[in-house]
């Protein structure tokens, strides 16, 4: 407890030196109303800062700023807007504990997770500070001769950037991190829920030289209406987005308007497909890994466990029994290892997932469903014998809990992992290469995990199929999503 009190002290006091207010132009200032918004530590329940909250006019503010300082970051030299980035990533390292605590109170993950997130979020800033002197054209003679092609890569124009709850620092640098390397100015706007780690995130690259207008970030209680309006704007170039397909379609329809260029990353349904030769006892660590990342807040979770009916008893004790040791309290307090959800909202959620699985016929493995607290906390919980069309196995649970369905066969399984109107993420567990090989090319998802629990990497491009997104983060094709290709002839007589 002791322990607890001393990280919460010191939690607090990373709170009060982070700005609270509207960054634009290159300034922290109010919103035009005076207006603010509550953030809530969901591990006790209580409010640990007010930040501003913006309305249509802060918002309209921030993009005028990012239309004016466009043309001069456009032109800015490569290497400059890249050791803009690198500078950030080396302030971030050097905060890591610091930033970690700010997370783990606003967010709720367990300290140690939250310790991986900064880095993992610092490492895009440097990726992308490296591929910023790596924007390339093209040179050719046309097939008739007589005039050559040429290609060359221009920044998009001002961008949207809309990060979600769940990662709050690394899904800001995963969108800023190419977007200024590419030379686009960005307006970023943060969840509600979660916004003192943009918050922060933004006043290190002020720190880091970025020019006044290129980056700015609003905060706002009703998101819906604000963003709406910057949408409307011809201004403004680009919308990235990541977050519940639900919100991705609706924000597609606005952006239509404009004929917006959009990088969409949504929901998530990620099958885990243990076959009979996988080695049971990776195949459980890596159901872990890929379960309980974030609390299972995460839309690459693994959400629907296809267990082949010879391993799926043992699976499931191995599962439960690993599930059941963890310990579940406050992000900050050093015995936690599974944190609270993001709000009641979530824990409601969830417990009625389980509870229509029960009503179904599923068993409860382990799990005591809402821990009760001043927090909002879900034991870990794992399901066997779950039926098929339970909304367990049909809708993003987000939240610690895992399903386990057993099958007969390959294509029984691949069919099970396909049946879902998402493409995100996929595992599978197999000592098999061949097998291996063949089910990853015959998921329907854009990232597939092959005998591992964790996919997500810097180095690699982020995004899914079908209705899980458009476009990809990250990797050597991140970058893209914020270059336009312009072609220009030139008559050249042979």
């Amino acid at each position: 407890m002791a322990a607890l009190q001393e990280r919460l002290h010191a939690a607090r006091a990373v709170v009060d030196r982070i700005p609270k207010g509207l960054y634009i132009d290159g300034e922290w200032r109010p919103s035009r109303s005076g207006a603010t918004v509550s953030v809530e530590d969901p591990g006790t329940g209580t409010v640990i800062a007010e930040v501003a909250d913006a309305g249509p006019a802060d918002a309209v503010d921030a993009l005028d700023a990012a239309v004016r300082a466009q043309a001069s970051w456009a032109a800015t030299p490569p290497r400059e807007r890249g050791e803009v980035l690198r500078r950030a990533f080396e302030t971030i390292m050097a905060r890591k504990d610091d930033l970690a605590l700010l997370m783990t109170l606003e967010m709720g993950k367990p300290f140690a997770e939250s310790q991986a997130e900064v880095a993992y979020a610092a490492e895009f800033l440097r990726w992308f500070s490296e591929e910023a002197v790596r924007i390339d054209g093209g040179y050719m003679t046309a097939p008739g001769g007589g005039s050559r092609v040429v290609t060359m890569r221009q920044p998009v124009g001002p961008c949207l950037l809309v990060t979600p709850w769940n990662f709050p620092m690394a899904m800001g640098t995963r969108k800023i991190g190419p977007a200024l390397a590419a030379g686009c100015t960005v307006v970023v706007k943060p969840a509600k829920q979660t916004p003192l780690s943009m918050l922060a995130l933004v006043d290190i690259l002020r720190e880091a030289g970025a020019p006044a207008g290129v980056v700015n970030v609003f905060t706002t209680n009703r998101s819906g209406e604000v963003t709406g309006h910057l949408l409307n704007d011809p201004r403004l170039r680009k919308l990235s987005f990541t977050g519940s397909t639900e919100v991705g379609r609706a924000l597609l329809a606005a952006s239509s308007r404009n004929v917006l260029r959009t990088s969409m990353e949504l929901g998530g349904n990620a099958p885990f497909l243990v076959f009979a030769d996988a080695d049971l006892d990776a195949a459980v660590e890596g159901a872990f890994q890929a379960k309980m990342r974030n609390i299972g807040e995460a839309c690459t979770a693994a959400n629907r466990f296809y267990v082949h009916s010879s391993v799926a008893d043992e699976f499931g004790r191995r599962l439960a029994e690993r599930l059941a040791a963890l310990t579940v309290g406050h992000g900050l307090d050093p015995d936690s290892q599974v944190g609270p959800l993001i709000d009641a909202n979530a824990v409601k959620n969830v417990t009625a997932l389980v509870a229509e699985a029960t009503a179904a016929g599923a068993t409860v493995l382990t799990g005591d469903g809402p821990a009760p607290s001043d927090g909002h906390f879900f034991t870990p919980t794992v399901l066997g014998g779950v039926p098929l069309g339970a909304r367990t196995l049909t809708e993003e649970i987000f939240g610690p809990v895992a399903p386990i369905v057993a099958f007969d066969d390959e294509e029984t399984a691949v069919a099970l992992a396909n049946d879902s109107e998402y493409g995100l993420a996929g595992y599978l567990f197999t000592e098999s290469l061949s097998r291996g090989l063949r089910v990853s090319e015959r998921l329907e998802c854009g990232m597939v995990g092959l005998n591992q629990g964790v996919i997500s990497n810097p180095a690699a491009p982020f995004g899914g199929v079908k209705q899980s997104g458009l476009g990809r983060e990250g990797g050597a094709v991140g970058i893209d999503e914020y270059l336009s290709i312009k072609y220009l002839a030139i008559k050249a007589d042979r």
